[in-house]
């Protein structure tokens, strides 16, 4: 899916995610341990502070950071604009990411990046005198000095609508090499919300033994979500009868405490009040 293709690389890759064989696909309703759990939501453009610019397929102007930064749209997959509509990613383009100066950026799959953590898309951003990733802020002004040099948009294009019908609290976003689309995968940090959760997403950081809550967006930014760096998690395959709760259900007092999640994706600026930089 488009939607996360990128998706929280940074942060979400560093939990040590284990990835998996095709054949390792769970077929039967069982447990399975040693997952990495994190959150994703669509992003509100009204976080970020970028000049307003035309994004192919988009309608009218929108906060270029929001667009394209590693914090917006192009990380995140979905978001909502200034009107409260939502829309996504449509086309990934040309190009990944590139770190805080401009230098392509690759993960290993294991938490390590060929040069930096991932700041921006590989496109659409000036570079400044000291080298820096910048880009205009939308009450004037440059975000981190004034652009020198332009790197052309990536080719990316966008959509209105959400990429996939997901429900906050419900849906999450999985490894289909190994959690298969349409199984029902019990959470038990998520027993407030019910804890069963349907497997419909899925994303280039999602691999192996790591699952994506799909939720509702916090109240700002800085509200970083929680993971869960080794959890549990007992996975229903479709076709199968899911229990009322599964066997050996961990109590409350088994369960892992949350951890902030977030960190290790560079911010566009200090007390911008808008992204800093999903």
């Amino acid at each position: 899916m488009v939607r996360k293709l990128f998706v929280i690389l940074a942060a979400v890759l560093a939990l040590g995610a284990l990835v998996e064989p095709a054949s390792a696909v769970i077929r039967k309703p069982r447990w399975l341990g040693h997952v990495a759990i994190t959150e994703y939501y669509p992003v509100p453009e009204k976080w970020f502070v970028g000049q307003k610019v035309s994004a192919a397929g988009l309608s009218g102007q929108h906060r270029i950071d929001w667009l394209y930064s590693a914090r917006g749209v192009s990380m995140e997959g979905d978001g909502i604009d200034l009107d409260g509509n939502q829309v996504h990613i449509d086309e990934l383009g040309d190009g990944g990411w590139v770190d805080e100066r401009g230098h392509d950026t690759d993960s290993d799959g294991h938490g390590h990046w060929s040069s930096g953590a991932p700041f921006w898309r590989a496109g659409a951003y000036w570079k400044s005198a000291d080298g820096f990733v910048t880009f205009p802020l939308d009450t004037g002004g440059w975000f981190r000095g004034t652009g020198q040099d332009y790197v052309d948009p990536p080719g990316a294009t966008f959509a209105p609508g959400p990429s996939r019908s997901l429900r906050p609290y419900k849906s999450i976003a999985v490894d289909p090499d190994l959690i298969t689309f349409g199984s029902k995968v019990f959470i038990p940090q998520y027993r407030s919300h019910g804890g069963w959760f349907v497997a419909q997403d899925t994303g280039g950081a999602i691999q192996g033994r790591h699952v994506d809550v799909f939720r509702t967006p916090p109240a700002s930014i800085d509200d970083t979500g929680q993971y869960f760096s080794s959890a549990r998690v007992y996975v229903v395959p479709p076709g199968t009868r899911r229990p009322h709760l599964p066997p050996d259900t961990p109590g409350p007092s088994q369960q892992e405490p949350a951890q902030p999640q977030g960190g290790a994706t560079p911010q566009p600026g200090p007390n911008t009040g808008g992204t800093p930089g999903a």
